[in-house]
């Protein structure tokens, strides 16, 4: 079946983006596809966690407007200067709150593309916050999430030789190692998709991110970054190697 991925170097005409490299190739590849399905319509595009704008300034570039939602004052002071540097700040609107008040934050039904990346995995409970994202979207506009992947996880600690922590982290419902764990919870596929599902959302792709780029040596990785992007977005939809990766991107749609 052709994805997203195999239609990539169609989609580069009106939306050149960032360079792909190993640990964004996969997602960039999904929301080019996905502007490219909309041609030249300027899309309203919220950014759950967006940060210094790493995925927002692009977006902006490319004539969109974005509206970034974070709770770091610091990383939105960051992301003003760089949409300022980039010539476009009068596209990108910075909002300071955390993914656990998004539903006081977000007007319903306005918005065309959500991003909600490395965010479920940290606010106290994920089910109000994919609603808010579900709720925000406008019928027919869609959700890139990006989770953090369980087995990945597991087999992390269990390779560095900390074997009681992948066997807590593999026991857990939540898929933590315990109270000093830095994430609240983790995915797997399935999961992750249901708790999309429970909003309303249309799950149409799952890929893994970071499949091998952190499993590599740096040498590696860096002297062989062109063939490394290709490897990743090559295994990024196939099981088992999706599901053993680092993260679990979900793009998923509010029917219309």
């Amino acid at each position: 079946m052709t994805t997203r991925l195999d239609r990539v170097e169609q989609t580069r005409g009106r939306f050149a983006g960032p360079p792909l490299t190993p640990r964004t190739a996969v997602i960039w590849s999904v929301l080019r596809a996905e502007l490219d399905r909309r041609g030249d319509a300027e899309l309203t595009v919220l950014d759950v966690g967006g940060g210094t704008g790493g995925f927002a300034v692009p977006l902006a570039r490319a004539g969109h407007r974005v509206t970034v939602v974070d709770a770091s004052p610091d990383a939105l002071a960051a992301l003003t200067r760089r949409a300022a540097e980039a010539g476009v700040a009068d596209r990108i609107a910075a909002v300071q709150g955390d993914g656990d008040a998004l539903a006081g934050l977000v007007e319903p039904a306005g918005v065309d593309l959500v991003l909600c990346h490395a965010v479920l995995e940290v606010v106290d409970d994920p089910t109000p916050v994919v609603t808010a994202l579900a709720t925000a979207l406008r019928p027919g506009g869609a959700a890139s999430v990006l989770v953090a992947g369980r087995a990945a996880a597991v087999l992390g600690r269990a390779m560095n030789g900390h074997l009681d922590l992948a066997a807590t982290l593999a026991a857990d419902p939540a898929g933590t190692a315990g109270p000093r764990d830095t994430l609240r919870r983790r995915y797997d596929a399935p999961g992750a998709a249901a708790l999309l599902g429970a909003a309303g959302l249309v799950v149409e792709e799952i890929h893994g991110v970071r499949v091998l780029a952190d499993l590599l040596p740096a040498a590696v990785a860096d002297g062989q970054s062109a063939a490394l992007v290709e490897l990743e977005r090559a295994l990024a939809a196939q099981p088992p190697y999706r599901d053993l990766a680092a993260q679990l991107h979900l793009f998923a749609r509010r029917p219309a």
